[in-house]
């Protein structure tokens, strides 16, 4: 039988077990040896996620709304709008909330989680061997991909926000400051589920991404970091570039697809909350809302 995937809810206090969208097709592609082969030749291709993405753009694919929301428990009170007045899957992929669905703390001291995710947290990178499973450590380097940088947060702390297709896929600053252009490095287009992190963490840093420097006065620079993965069709930013930006505010959207997100701080300038470090010592993501907190100044 495969080990479930299991996480820490912060709302019930519970470990839950996630229900993995696609997972049979997941177990297949990242574990079988038939499914690696499809995995090199389509699923990772910027061509497949364009055509699965164009898929889920088609007003044919609203009928897939309602069975979804059905199957996973999707929350509709907080959805800005009645699903049935989405023109495609991914118009309802894209969704907004209502503004007081996600209240975002407003301590000067307090750091927010950027997105709804299943979060991990690592206060000094250089001394990290466990992500997920034993052994897995990040590339910094090959992550930020800059020399420069990977030098300036070698022992910096990391956040690690994983987005599933169930959640709220909008991202929002972390801290108030103000960013510079969202900057492009080219990759793959892997999954980032848990099935695949679990068995390649190289995934984060081998995938497009986007990079923006967000400079603050109370923070230093802090790194956001946006992941593409297996049918996203884009990685869409929706802020401007050398404009002030509050915390909370939003920076951009995924389309269709699980994502994640990175948020990488310098040396000393965050401490990471208590429950955040207690399961990710374990290998194990707390799950948490955008706007809640998840770590303060020192």
């Amino acid at each position: 039988m495969a080990e479930s995937i299991q996480y820490f809810n912060r709302y019930t206090n519970r470990i839950e077990t996630e229900r993995v969208y696609g997972e049979r097709w997941l177990r297949w592609m990242y574990g079988q040896r038939s499914g690696r082969f499809g995995l090199a030749i389509a699923a990772k291709r910027a061509w497949f996620s364009r055509w699965y993405g164009a898929k889920m753009q088609d007003a044919s694919s609203a009928g897939k709304i309602e069975p979804f929301i059905s199957k996973y428990g999707v929350d509709v009170d907080s959805m800005a709008q009645r699903p049935s007045t989405y023109e495609s899957f991914n118009a309802f992929f894209m969704r907004r909330l209502k503004p007081e669905a996600r209240p975002v703390a407003q301590g000067l001291s307090e750091a927010v989680f950027p997105a709804d995710a299943r979060h991990l947290g690592f206060p000094d990178l250089s001394v990290v061997d466990h992500v997920f499973v034993k052994g897995q450590r990040f590339d910094i380097k090959e992550l930020v991909g800059d020399g420069d940088l990977a030098e300036k947060y070698a022992h910096g702390t990391l956040l690690l926000s994983r987005l599933c297709p169930v959640d709220y896929h909008r991202f929002h600053f972390p801290v108030a400051g103000t960013p510079s252009q969202a900057e492009e490095i080219d990759g793959s287009l892997y999954s980032v589920s848990p099935i695949a992190l679990r068995r390649r963490l190289d995934i984060l840093w081998e995938n497009r991404r986007m990079r923006t420097a967000i400079e603050t006065p109370d923070w230093g620079t802090v790194l956001m970091i946006e992941i593409g993965a297996t049918c996203v069709g884009s990685i869409i930013q929706n802020f401007t570039s050398g404009a002030p930006a509050e915390k909370g505010s939003e920076k951009g959207v995924f389309s269709f697809g699980g994502s994640s997100v990175i948020t990488l701080f310098e040396p000393g300038r965050i401490r990471l909350a208590d429950d955040l470090l207690e399961h990710s010592a374990q290998g194990r993501e707390l799950y948490a809302h955008m706007g809640d907190v998840f770590g303060v100044k020192p």
